[in-house]
């Protein structure tokens, strides 16, 4: 990424993926699952669920609705997720066209 400095302090334009700008591997699967938990949190507090109340719904634990809502993704799937999702009365809906590059890319748009 192009760094330039403003008022004395180094600055780097994001790729629009901070688990890139910071080099961890599955960037992109990083960035589909949290975009994913961003909008369960939406819909937890728009449902006015609490934790044990989502869980039930969504069909986890308490403790591992708390963990994935703090930002624990390791030990759940994006396919998971999703289901949370629909549980929570969304529907998901997965477009598939020809990539712009040799590679394609997975993104959310919500």
């Amino acid at each position: 990424m192009p760094k330039r400095t403003v008022e004395g302090i180094e600055v780097e334009h994001s790729s629009g993926n901070v688990f890139a700008d910071l080099g961890l591997p599955d960037a992109e699967k990083l960035k589909v699952k949290s975009s994913l938990v961003i909008e369960i949190t939406r819909a937890v507090r728009r449902l006015g669920l609490t934790q044990e109340e989502a869980g039930r719904r969504m069909g986890l634990a308490q403790p591992k609705v708390s963990a994935m809502l703090r930002g624990q993704l390791t030990n759940i799937s994006e396919r998971k997720l999703m289901d949370c999702l629909n549980r929570l009365g969304y529907d998901i809906e997965i477009t598939v066209k020809p990539a712009s590059g040799s590679v394609g890319r997975l993104t959310l748009a919500g």
